[in-house]
């Protein structure tokens, strides 16, 4: 087996934080000896979450067996979902500005064809719905849990709630044609052809256009941690990945 060095391109700030969390945790269940200190462990998860580098690699990578390295990433994990913001917290922080960008991503699953649940006929393969709330500069405000890749954009923003939340607190919300009849305070383009609208309604859409595409920006965010890209693990375990990398982004960006 061949070993070489590598990196993470994160920041210390996110290893510092995962590492004082690990620290407080190991603290507070009693653990007195571990293979690996707490540092290491952070390094571990953040390896795994960022670079979507498999167990077996990292067990090597790290002189540690493959189930050892499984049940430190699952803690770390864990830990890190447990501290990602409701949906509440984030409508809170929406409070404050002038309004929101609301959008759906599909992260690939490792499915076969009889998993229809889990097929996005817009994508045309197999995935989870995961809906994204950004600010007015594209920035991740939230994520939700993952739902199966057939469900609709309007139907997994109505099922999460974050349509009501948002008409609650009173903030606008910019969305695509996918969210059409999601009422409350989302605003959508006009629906139709281009050439059968008229051209008030396609300067309005024109407008709309430049305003929601910076969401883009908070979904490239989510997908920059290469695990999202393409998951082969239970599809039970992903929302608990999606909050963890919420989680590690929000911490470092603060």
């Amino acid at each position: 087996m061949v070993v070489y060095p590598s990196s993470i391109d994160l920041s210390s700030r996110t290893l510092r934080f995962l590492t004082g969390q690990l620290t407080a945790r190991r603290r507070e269940i009693g653990t007195r000896w571990r293979r690996l200190p707490a540092a290491r462990q952070a390094l571990l998860a953040l390896a795994h979450l960022r670079c979507g580098d498999t167990y077996a690699r990292l067990a090597v990578g790290f002189g540690i067996g493959i189930a050892t390295a499984y049940r430190y990433i699952t803690e770390a994990v864990g830990l890190l979902a447990d501290l990602a913001p409701t949906l509440a917290e984030a409508v809170r922080m929406a409070s404050m500005k002038a309004f929101v960008l609301l959008d759906g991503t599909l992260l690939p699953v490792d499915r076969i064809a009889a998993d229809r649940p889990f097929y996005s006929g817009k994508h045309k393969k197999h995935g989870m719905n995961v809906q994204v709330i950004a600010d007015p500069f594209g920035r991740l405000l939230w994520a939700s849990p993952a739902l199966p890749g057939a469900i609709h954009d309007v139907r997994a923003a109505r099922e999460h709630g974050i349509v009501d939340a948002l008409a609650q607190a009173g903030v606008p919300c910019w969305a695509d044609k996918g969210y059409q009849g999601a009422g409350g305070t989302v605003r959508v383009p006009y629906r139709g052809r281009w050439e059968t609208l008229s051209t008030g309604q396609q300067a309005v859409n024109r407008s709309h256009a430049k305003i929601r595409a910076l969401v883009e920006q908070a979904v490239a965010t989510l997908k920059s941690w290469r695990l999202l890209r393409k998951f082969r693990c239970s599809t039970t375990r992903i929302t608990s990945l999606v909050q963890a990398v919420l989680c590690l982004h929000l911490a470092s960006s603060d």
